[in-house]
């Protein structure tokens, strides 16, 4: 996998050695755009789980007066052939990433998301096995590039916008950040980048260095022009040596974290997640059993306090330690999923990372719905 990280210092040549970019200038090329219905306005049906069983159930907003943008960059999630995904977004892959890890954000703000020749899941195994993928590294970025040009082109109009990306994401928004957005005006304009899932580095004790020479991270809550990052990890299974995620690779750096619930925070805090509970994903200890009550009435799930979560920087490792609060007297699962299981096993290195977004989701629309001047829940949101 070092190959992938060297491919991130490596971006800053993808103009001229990367193939040409899709026309963003086409609909199509687009999972999102405001005003249309598609992966960022599906209607999520949620139930909210509380500690005496299911309450409510409710469908996601979509917000019609939103005064920021979202540019939204999904993860690793195309099992197409080869290193690059194609342009043909796949029902159960970059269609269901959006929804499942994004859609709520359109609660929130106008939402962004392009199409992009990702990384397969073929090229991250491959990079795992140490394959050279600065190739596919930089065609996938060039996409991303070019969407974000267009972006600024055609529909950005001088309004202020949150970069919202996850693992393969987070490191595309990261050089973004680093190449195309760092001491140009548009810096001015970026209230929010969240983007958990890939270490982000900066020197130890300090907010800012490291990926970044001018974005702090965001140390306290309501603060903007500063990055959200974490990678998560379970209650008392600290990154391991050699992890992918979770410790620095570099002299006196430590991996980002901040804590997503309230940025700046050491000390645990409750979390306010959305759940995917028909997820078919393996977890730790079999399938989870939600409720007592029985099956989920809704595909979707709210737990406000199941779990919490709080920073953790020991040296170069840093990252988002997640434990559940358990209550075997309540009708409330005490158990979350989040590991990344491949042919039987769970991946130690790579931590919790398919919980990232889930866990603190609802914290995070709240965080960006605030940006609109309004505050509270966001209107819709089960409780």
């Amino acid at each position: 996998m070092m190959s992938l990280l060297l491919a991130a210092s490596l971006f800053t040549l993808q103009a001229s050695s990367a193939a040409p970019a899709p026309d963003y200038g086409k609909p199509a090329n687009w999972l999102c755009l405001p005003g249309r219905s598609d992966s960022c306005t599906t209607p999520l049906r949620t139930t909210a789980l509380n500690a005496n069983g299911f309450g409510s159930t409710g469908l996601s907003p979509v917000t019609k007066d939103a005064s920021v943008d979202c540019f939204i960059v999904y993860p690793t999630v195309s099992r197409d052939s080869g290193m690059n995904s194609d342009l043909v977004p796949g029902e159960g892959e970059e269609k269901a990433a959006i929804v499942s890890q994004f859609a709520r954000f359109a609660a929130s703000c106008r939402t962004f998301a392009p199409v992009y020749r990702s990384m397969t899941l073929s090229a991250v195994t491959a990079a795992a096995a140490g394959a050279n993928v600065i190739k596919p590294a930089m065609l996938a970025y060039g996409d991303v590039r070019a969407a974000w040009k267009e972006y600024l082109a055609k529909h950005n109009k001088g309004r202020p916008y949150v970069l919202i990306g996850h693992s393969q994401g987070a490191l595309m928004l990261q050089q973004l950040i680093a190449n195309e957005i760092e001491g140009k005006p548009e810096a001015r304009r970026m209230k929010l980048a969240v983007i958990p899932g890939f270490n982000l580095l900066v020197p130890q004790g300090k907010l800012v260095g490291g990926t970044f020479k001018s974005t702090p991270l965001c140390s306290r809550p309501g603060q903007t022009g500063c990055a959200l990052s974490w990678v998560s990890f379970r209650e008392g299974n600290p990154p391991p040596s050699g992890a992918i995620f979770g410790i620095a690779d570099r002299p006196g750096m430590t991996v980002a974290c901040t804590n997503p619930a309230r940025p700046g925070s050491t000390g645990w805090v409750a979390l306010d997640s959305y759940w995917n509970a028909r997820s078919t994903l393996p977890v730790p200890g079999g399938p989870i059993q939600w409720s007592a009550e029985g099956a989920p009435p809704s595909p979707f799930l709210r737990t406000d306090g199941l779990v919490s979560a709080r920073c953790v920087n020991n040296g170069p490792r840093g990252y988002l330690e997640i434990r559940t609060n358990a209550d075997p007297a309540d009708k409330r699962t005490d158990r979350i999923g989040g590991e990344v299981g491949v042919l039987g096993m769970f991946l130690p290195g790579w931590g919790m990372h398919l919980a990232d977004i889930q866990a603190p989701m609802g914290d995070l629309v709240r965080q960006v719905d605030a940006l609109n001047g309004r505050s509270g829940a966001v209107i819709g949101q089960t409780r």
